[in-house]
């Protein structure tokens, strides 16, 4: 994992805890509107309204920012994945992993757009990441899904395709904020719409996928 230089010192402050918050908050900003060639340390620094040299004290490398941003995204990212479990009703968990992703893409959209521009960009960055802890998480509740299916309680359908849905419907909300808001203009752009989206989304998924008399 990697860690900020202070973060590696004995006895970490208050204060060094402050500042690597702050550099990380400004990179987040830098990184999620230019993608990682896009960016500078000196653009991080301006944002951040620090040194360069300050800046590199704490992050030696502007790889370094990127690479603890990203596992801090991937990190509360895929939570709402885990909690799916076999035993659980799948209506429910389905229900609860939509709303999830959308409060995440409400709340965090800049982590989104940080991740997409990544992978738009052939995901130089974490690729040992997504063919390893990713894909054994995806791979992991792929094996739920298929067990939901075969008790009966859910439609057969592939089941990465079913996550690939889910993650694309929801992370469109954050990814592609502005088209959302040019399209839905003023009347309808407003926090009703992550709740009108979660209805429609659970429509979708749910009605869709849960047999019949299994839907509660």
């Amino acid at each position: 994992m990697t860690t900020a230089r202070a973060a590696r010192t004995q006895r970490r402050t208050r204060i060094q805890e402050a500042k690597e918050e702050v550099i990380l908050e400004a990179a987040l900003d830098v990184f999620s509107a230019n993608g990682f060639k896009g960016s500078t340390v000196d653009q991080i620094a301006e944002a951040a309204g620090m040194s360069k040299p300050n800046v590199l004290y704490y992050f030696r490398t502007k790889e370094a920012m990127f690479a603890t941003l990203i596992e801090q995204v991937m990190e509360v990212w895929l939570a709402p994945l885990r909690f799916f479990d076999a035993g659980s009703d799948p209506e429910s968990e389905i229900r609860s992993y939509i709303r999830r992703k959308l409060e995440m893409a409400r709340d965090f959209p800049r982590e989104s757009r940080l991740f997409a521009n990544e992978v738009l960009q052939g995901a130089p960055n974490v690729e040992p990441m997504l063919k390893g802890p990713l894909k054994d998480l995806v791979d992991e509740k792929a094996k739920v899904i298929r067990a939901w299916q075969k008790a009966g309680k859910l439609r057969k359908v592939d089941p990465y395709h079913l996550i690939f849905s889910i993650w694309a419907t929801t992370q469109h909300y954050a990814d592609f904020d502005v088209q959302i808001r040019a399209v839905l203009g003023d009347g309808l752009y407003g926090e009703g719409r992550y709740e009108d989206a979660a209805r429609y989304l659970e429509t979708l998924f749910v009605k869709g996928l849960v047999i019949d008399g299994q839907s509660g």
